[in-house]
């Protein structure tokens, strides 16, 4: 008899916990009314900024989705007059994609990015690219269903989604490590909407410290993610006389420090097959001649990244430990403009593709 009021005080207790985890349940007017954005566009005018949200609507057969814009004097202001204007709070959790006006990348984004990595309100791991017109225009251009299922912008940049071997994936961690690296820069795939495709790719932006300070080729960009170790699989190389599709890519890099001056040498190994080809032609020829053309197009990339003082394959890294702190600071504008790089590449091709030969 004496346990029943140790036992009813447990009840009671157990209950009043019960009570306090449901109250934050049945908040309906906090869950209803939030704006979940999977899309953030930002641009520049002047001391203003304009923000884009693309916020998703579920429908009763279809999910759609809504442009939701507005100016201030900074972003956290701009997302608040959104909040004021629609009476919902801008919840930015589930943003994927941050897409920043080109002119506002040629201007500096890196305030915005380490904003960004500060409140920790987006994942680190959001997607970052540049649009190369007006952000109102590519929101309407762009089809309709990007989101969770049936997402055609962000599918574009997906690696299980088919991405090309020519875009970069970038992320927002990797922008705002960039901007406080003394031998890594970024680079930012640069897009605009299309009229006959779900988008227009034009190739990579080069950002050094958040800002924006030349372009790359799609080509160009191929030969970054190979530097990188990234994949180049399904990359068709056209040639004078045949076209053949890279299988496999490898690389290699190799250091040293040579009477004050850094050499680098990187070896690409290649798998291909041919696709194409204008008559009998001698294999041992088309390897050179892919040779050449990827040794001389690698060449002129890092010739036109050191007149910028832009290390976007982030060479510095490998001499990392050869130089002091002090001097590794000044990196970009010393050492890597006086860099000498060799490169070679080694393509091996399989003249029957994908066929079995006779005896095989």
């Amino acid at each position: 008899m004496k346990t029943k009021p140790f036992s009813k005080r447990c009840v009671l207790a157990a209950s009043m916990v019960m009570l306090l985890l449901l109250s934050g349940c049945w908040d309906n007017k906090d869950i209803n009314h939030r704006l979940l954005p999977v899309i953030i566009a930002i641009s520049k005018s002047g001391e203003n900024y304009k923000v884009y949200l693309k916020i998703s609507q579920s429908g009763k057969s279809s999910q759609k989705y809504k442009i939701i814009s507005e100016t201030g004097k900074s972003i956290a202001h701009a997302l608040d007059k959104i909040s004021v204007n629609t009476e919902d709070h801008v919840d930015l959790f589930h943003i994927k994609m941050i897409v920043f006006d080109r002119h506002y990348a040629e201007l500096g984004m890196g305030d915005t990015v380490a904003d960004f990595m500060r409140v920790k309100e987006i994942s680190p791991k959001t997607l970052v690219i540049i649009c190369n017109e007006d952000l109102m225009q590519f929101f309407n251009s762009v089809s309709e269903g990007v989101g969770s299922e049936n997402s055609e912008l962000y599918d574009f940049f997906e690696k299980n989604a088919g991405l090309n071997p020519q875009l970069a994936l970038t992320r927002l961690w990797q922008v705002y490590r960039s901007t406080h690296s003394f031998t890594r820069d970024v680079a930012i795939p640069i897009v605009k909407s299309s009229s006959t495709t779900s988008l227009d790719y034009e190739g990579s932006a080069v950002i050094r410290k958040g800002k924006m300070v030349g372009r790359l080729s799609p080509e160009e960009t191929l030969l970054f993610n190979a530097f990188h170790g990234e994949s180049t699989q399904g990359k068709v190389e056209v040639m004078n006389e045949a076209s053949v599709l890279i299988q496999s890519n490898t690389i290699h890099n190799k250091a040293r420090w040579i009477n004050d001056t850094p050499y680098l040498s990187t070896k690409l190994k290649l798998k291909v097959v041919l696709m194409e080809m204008k008559g009998e032609q001698d294999i041992t020829k088309l390897e050179k001649e892919l040779n050449e053309q990827l040794e001389s197009r690698f060449k002129k990339m890092i010739e036109k990244l050191q007149a910028n003082h832009t290390d976007l394959l982030g060479m510095g890294q490998y001499f990392r430990t050869k130089m002091p702190r002090s001097r590794l600071s000044e990196w970009r504008t010393r050492d890597f403009p006086r860099l000498q790089f060799d490169v070679r590449v080694d393509t091996e091709i399989e003249n029957s593709g994908f066929l079995k030969m006779p005896g095989d």
